[in-house]
């Protein structure tokens, strides 16, 4: 289990985190979620003692990370797939981590197997692919069996077999009782392996939520409405409580109703639909709505199409 409270650090005047407390549980995908410079990686940091915190205070499995004998049974965390010695092979990087803790080298070669990278083992990890180096590096996070399990952004670099993968492995670990925290920037891979959701934005906690939870509650659902009088039934739907958006000369989406209401609305107004079919707000849409004040970096509106245009 990782458990912060009240934790707060900043880099000279810069704020990465302020007050933050959240607990990730065993048996669950938590994952991990926030804007460019929300203070992820700042966090993931403090978890392993790898910065210290100004104020508050960081727990794993009832201890700080670096109060443990043997960190590595506690918690195996990827932050950097290149975090290796480029000259020495796959399997020599993890036979020294194995060294550290006692493990032989029957659990390296476990490890190799099960990330697929038998075949390359021998070779030099500084000629590997960012999805290779993703590969070692959760062979090197899951090399000590550890009760909590922390990678940032694993999939990155990864082919479609290679997401999926990891998304069982995922599953899996958490099946097992482990705690498993994992950051992604990818909203459709979250939606489909995390379990629950934390989210930050500006270096504070802006929610501590199930998925579902967070889809639900944080954005509208939509109907979108193919109509030949599009312009005529969007008047007969207005309401203080509706939002209604052209998409097309018979198209429009709907907020505020849900497809009963419109097809009844539909009927007593005596307009033909073609097409009535509601959208389930997907977790990008949850996620943009709840962070929309928390992006510290935007970009601007048609700087591409101006930039270095002639004048």
């Amino acid at each position: 289990m990782i458990e912060l409270t009240e934790v707060s650090k900043s880099y000279g005047k810069k704020a990465a985190v302020s007050d933050l407390g959240f607990s990730v549980r065993p048996g669950l995908v938590t994952g991990f979620l926030g804007p460019n410079g929300s203070g992820k990686s700042t966090t993931m940091r403090l978890i392993l003692g790898l910065d210290t915190p100004d104020h508050g205070t960081v727990i794993v499995n009832g201890k700080r990370y670096r109060d443990h004998r043997a960190p590595l049974h506690q918690v195996g965390a990827l932050l950097d797939a290149s975090s290796f010695h480029t000259g020495r092979s796959a399997r020599d990087h993890l036979l020294a981590m194995a060294q550290t803790h006692g493990l032989g080298r029957d659990r390296v070669e476990a490890m190799i197997e099960l990330v697929g990278l038998a075949d390359v083992a021998r070779k030099r990890a500084g000629t590997f692919s960012l999805g290779m180096r993703q590969r070692l590096g959760i062979a090197s996070a899951l090399l000590a069996d550890p009760r909590v399990v922390m990678l940032d952004e694993p999939i990155n670099g990864l082919d479609p077999e290679g997401i999926l993968w990891v998304r069982n492995l995922l599953k899996e670990l958490a099946a097992e009782g482990r705690t498993v925290f994992v950051s992604s920037h990818l909203m459709s891979e979250m939606a489909l392996t995390a379990d629950h959701l934390i989210v930050i934005g500006k270096g504070k906690l802006i929610a501590d939520v199930g998925v579902r939870e967070m889809i639900r509650d944080a954005s509208k659902s939509a109907v979108r409405v193919r109509t030949p009088h599009a312009g005529r039934f969007g008047e007969v739907l207005e309401a203080p409580e509706v939002r209604i958006r052209k998409l097309g000369p018979d198209l429009i989406e709907v907020q505020g109703m849900d497809a009963e209401e419109i097809g009844l609305a539909a009927h007593v107004s005596g307009i033909v639909l073609y097409e009535l079919a509601p959208r389930q707000a997907s977790l990008e849409d949850a996620f943009m709505e709840m962070t929309g004040e928390s992006v510290e970096y935007r970009a601007g509106d048609g700087a591409l199409a101006t930039a270095g245009a002639p004048v």
